[in-house]
């Protein structure tokens, strides 16, 4: 496996270096990302080399810790979430979702990237058939077993999250990755419910559950302009992904892949890679707010 994960390396380091020579030429990777073993068993909905015509800031990205740009002026993310906004557990048959009431300001993020305040609408999981693969966004080419995505709209401008989602600034999502180590007491009260949820279109009640404990206590994060990384691929994302991952134990993972792409009377197939390959940065420019050289 080790060989395989690092042809997938070269070959995505060698397309990067490409897209940085000919910055204006829209490539989605996709080419180069099936052929790698980890993108071998996508769902469907990634399958295809997923594009927008023209769009110039799809998602998800590898993040070059050394090219990001510190930028001083990025304030601290401040999050306030009621964890009574939750309500269910749905698994929509590429992930399971965990859903909020989000018709008033009482799970909101403000502040970091952002110039409003945006309301919690859902977070989600993105992993990986194994441990050497799961993450949507990648640093310095180096992959984690999982990705947490935890996605608000901004509902100072916007009347509604569908109408958010078409616009430019009009969600923010915070990226948390998950890498192996001690077990997360946190996470543990979600893993507990998701047999419930082993089949597509299944729905629970899943009340009184604060996300925050799922992102790290590190303030620091980058950002970037970007897009959703499911259809409709809308570039209304403002990313803001945490440097620091969270820890999640072996069994935690597996009770991911315990789940299904499937819905019951059909074939079973285990939901395990569900994530978008990666698409070029182009033009854009991923700020971070903490000085590059302090990293690793």
């Amino acid at each position: 496996m080790s060989g395989v994960k690092v042809t997938a390396l070269g070959c995505l380091s060698k397309l990067l270096k490409s897209l940085r020579a000919v910055p204006a030429r829209p490539c989605s990777l996709a080419a180069c990302s099936r052929k790698n073993t980890r993108n071998a068993a996508l769902h469907p909905l990634w399958q295809s080399p997923l594009t927008i015509p023209g769009g110039t800031r799809q998602s998800p990205i590898n993040i070059q810790w050394r090219d990001s740009v510190y930028d001083p002026f990025l304030k601290p993310l401040k999050i306030s979430y009621d964890p009574t906004t939750c309500l269910h557990i749905w698994n929509n048959g590429y992930s399971f979702l965990v859903e909020f009431d989000d018709s008033t300001d009482r799970s909101t993020i403000v502040g970091g990237p952002l110039e409003n305040q945006y309301r919690l609408k859902q977070f989600h999981f993105h992993w990986g058939a194994i441990n050497d693969w799961g993450s949507e966004h990648t640093v310095d080419c180096k992959f984690y077993p999982a990705e947490l995505h935890l996605v608000h709209w901004n509902a100072v401008e916007y009347p509604s999250f569908e109408e958010a989602v078409m616009e430019g600034n009009g969600l923010a999502v915070i990226g948390v990755f998950l890498k192996l180590g001690a077990r997360h007491e946190g996470l543990q009260t979600l893993v507990d419910a998701l047999p419930a949820v082993r089949h597509k279109d299944t729905v629970i009640e899943f009340d009184v559950f604060d996300p925050s404990c799922l992102i790290p206590s590190c303030p620091d994060y980058w950002t970037y302009a970007g897009s959703l990384t499911t259809p409709p691929l809308t570039e209304s994302v403002t990313w803001i992904i945490k440097k620091k991952p969270i820890e999640v134990d072996e069994d935690q993972l597996e009770a991911f892949r315990t789940l299904l792409f499937t819905s019951h009377g059909e074939e079973e197939r285990r939901m395990v890679d569900n994530f978008r390959p990666l698409q070029p940065l182009m033009n854009r420019t991923v700020r971070s707010s903490f000085r590059p050289q302090l990293g690793p």
